[in-house]
């Protein structure tokens, strides 16, 4: 029992700190806006233009990007409607009118964002994404990076090849994110909670807490429980009454 309490002891300093960690984190998280945290309040409502009534058929547009499509879609970007058409190397983007190909660059990257922006911040950067960083790690690239002026440094994610809008990125989510990253333990990624540190840590917490409840049990006396037993019997008394 000596070693028992030593190791209990020495655990207990060792993971009462990640334990209150893992207590701060995820109260802080819990306490941060979410609706700011997924960047919805730098968002603007995009109303597109009315949808064109004549548009080329599947085979027009096959013929025209010079390659099988196995899907076409319709959809708004900005102030116009495009083709999404899907072949084997990915989706292509086309005029639904005369089939001339759309494609999001840098310039056209900066007239979405600024679209979707409900603010009149100017943009600082506008960068092409071609490997995950930590803004960019949930989302499928290559993919435009657009970064605006405002205090909460908002940054829009586009997807490069639909020009679609992925997410948007602010201060409140970086420092969310901070956060996320202590509570998970992961301080690469921060998007793994199943690497070994986290289940090491964790299963110390379970040995902390089984040895804990050991100690306590063992620490017991019969007369700690004598008022229990004289609570059952002042009952029995009164009911015989």
């Amino acid at each position: 029992m000596f070693l028992l309490r030593r190791l209990h002891k020495w655990f207990g300093l060792v993971l009462g700190i990640q334990l209150l960690l893992w207590a701060i984190s995820g109260a802080v998280m819990a306490m941060i806006d979410h609706h700011k945290v997924t960047g919805g309040h730098v968002l603007a409502e995009v109303k597109p233009s009315p949808a064109p009534t004549q548009v080329l058929s599947l085979a027009q547009v096959s013929q025209a990007i010079g390659a099988p499509v196995s899907q076409i879609e319709l959809r708004p970007l900005q102030d116009q409607w495009v083709f999404a058409a899907t072949t084997a190397e990915g989706i292509k983007l086309v005029d639904p009118l005369s089939a001339a190909p759309v494609v999001i660059d840098a310039e056209r990257a900066k007239a979405l964002a600024t679209a979707a922006f409900n603010g009149s911040a100017a943009i600082t950067s506008v960068t092409r994404v071609e490997k995950p960083t930590l803004e960019t790690r949930d989302f499928a690239l290559p993919a435009w990076r657009v970064e605006f002026a405002d205090k909460e440094r908002s940054t829009f994610i586009l997807n490069a090849a639909t020009g679609e809008l992925a997410g948007a990125k602010t201060n409140t989510w970086r420092l969310w994110d901070v956060f996320w990253m202590i509570h998970i333990m992961d301080y690469t990624d921060r998007q793994s909670f199943n690497h070994p540190l986290i289940i090491i840590i964790a299963t110390g917490c379970l040995w902390l807490a089984l040895s804990g409840f050991i100690m306590l049990f063992q620490a017991f006396r019969r007369q700690d429980f004598a008022y229990l037993h004289d609570g059952v019997e002042w009952l029995q008394e009164r009911r015989r009454r």
